[in-house]
């Protein structure tokens, strides 16, 4: 599929069914978001991936989007290492492309994700329940699997809507 094609058909999907996705494909979801860019090169992020049934129950309880958490077959929570940080705001940006990465990547791959980012109101429990280290940060938790649904129709503000200064 072509990239502009791709970008304008992901759709965030929330419901899944029980068919697995393998350790490899997960594996292969996050080297896809280790490509983006970062500042300096110094690929801000770590990673923990969820599929144990009570992990995810219990990270279910500390959102309301407990029933995507749980249909979900794999979670990747997304975390700022801080540790690696120079830039906060460029870090974070950068924690962003590569969530975009790998949601572009699982749409690409006939799989289905929604970016999960209520979540957050509890970062520090979501870091607990995975065992993180205190420099890690939650930016986002990823639900993905194959989708139950297929996602609605969408639009965008286009190019005439958006840019305010063409000089």
């Amino acid at each position: 599929m072509d990239i502009f094609e791709l970008i304008k058909t992901r759709r965030s999907i929330r419901k899944f069914t029980g068919e697995p996705v393998s350790d490899e494909m997960v594996d292969r979801i996050i080297e896809a978001g280790t490509w983006a860019p970062s500042g300096m090169n110094n690929q801000p992020w770590e990673f923990a991936v969820v599929k144990d049934k009570d992990l995810k129950s219990e990270i279910s309880k500390l959102t309301h989007y407990s029933k995507i958490i749980l249909s979900a077959n794999a979670l990747i929570a997304v975390f700022l290492y801080n540790a690696e940080s120079y830039d906060r705001t460029k870090d974070v940006q950068a924690v962003g492309a590569c969530i975009q990465n790998m949601l572009l990547y699982i749409h690409s791959a006939g799989l289905g994700a929604v970016w999960l980012g209520e979540i957050l109101k509890n970062k520090d429990e979501v870091l607990k329940l995975v065992g993180g280290s205190k420099d890690l940060e939650l930016m986002a938790v990823i639900a993905l699997g194959h989708p139950e649904e297929k996602g609605g129709k969408s639009s965008r503000r286009g190019p005439d809507k958006t840019i305010f200064l063409r000089k």
